[in-house]
């Protein structure tokens, strides 16, 4: 299968930004996940796994009796996926190259689902969230972590050219097909499917010495070069908000706001 790009890109900057900020986000899909009840022996989808960050702990979670299906349309990162499953001795990793529009996985043959900043790319999403509903036996728990304010992200004191890369960022996944605050529509989705829902919303303000601030710093410095790439941004307007970014790193009284998440756990009727 031929490679699929991403809006984001596949290269190997974007994949270790994304190995970084699931460093960043563990602690908040391990807390999810337990609430959401996944544990030994369960079956769990991981749709739009990327290099499988998130597909190793759930390894882990489920054990060696329980199975994880990471669905993945980048070929670059199933390769990725398979090579780190490989060199880890894993044998409850299925890994899938698939588009979600191709995805055909057996109805209710899952425990849980686990989904993470993927149905904001998607041009129908909620053709795509029925299908994969679709996989969850009676019972099943799906999981999802999406934004609900992008436009959250933000820099104290104010960064004009910050605030506009943000805006650059979100024109650029809509311009794709997508909507960056998809999580404004999930909740009332899933509850017209049947599913009970629960929701948590995720907002940090950090400071520079913070680790959490070196999940949004670091999507500056390989988001606005492929802006520049998209025809997005202009390379006088990428260097501005790198410099900005830089220079309120120096400053210890900064803070940054990072984009506003929402947490959603939603469960079928036995």
């Amino acid at each position: 299968m031929s490679e699929r790009d991403y809006v984001l890109g596949t290269h190997d900057a974007e994949l270790d930004r994304l190995g970084l900020q699931h460093r960043v986000w563990r602690r908040h899909a391990l807390e999810v996940w337990n609430r959401a009840g996944l544990t030994l022996g369960q079956t769990v989808i991981d749709l739009g796994s990327g290099p499988g960050f998130a597909a190793f702990d759930l390894a882990e979670t489920v054990g060696a009796a329980g199975r994880v299906i990471a669905v993945e349309r980048s070929g670059r990162f199933v390769a990725a996926l398979r090579a780190e499953t490989a060199r880890r001795g894993l044998r409850n990793i299925e890994a899938i190259e698939a588009d979600l529009s191709d995805l055909e996985l057996p109805v209710a043959s899952a425990d849980a689902l686990w989904c993470r900043w993927l149905l904001r790319f998607v041009a129908e999403p909620r053709a795509v969230l029925r299908r994969a509903l679709a996989v969850l036996k009676p019972g099943g728990t799906a999981v999802f972590h999406e934004y609900i304010d992008y436009r959250a992200w933000r820099l104290a004191p104010r960064a004009p050219a910050f605030e506009r890369y943000v805006e650059a960022v979100m024109a650029s996944w809509r311009a794709e097909g997508g909507e960056p605050d998809i999580a404004l529509d999930l909740p009332g989705w899933l509850a017209a499917e049947g599913f009970e829902v629960e929701t948590r919303s995720i907002v940090e303000v950090v400071g520079p010495s913070s680790f959490v601030w070196q999940w949004p710093a670091s999507f500056v410095e390989t988001g606005s070069e492929r802006l520049v790439a998209l025809g997005r941004l202009s390379a006088a307007e990428a260097s501005a908000v790198r410099r900005e970014v830089a220079e309120a790193a120096r400053r210890s009284h900064t803070l940054m706001v990072t984009p506003a998440v929402l947490e959603i756990v939603a469960r079928r009727a036995r």
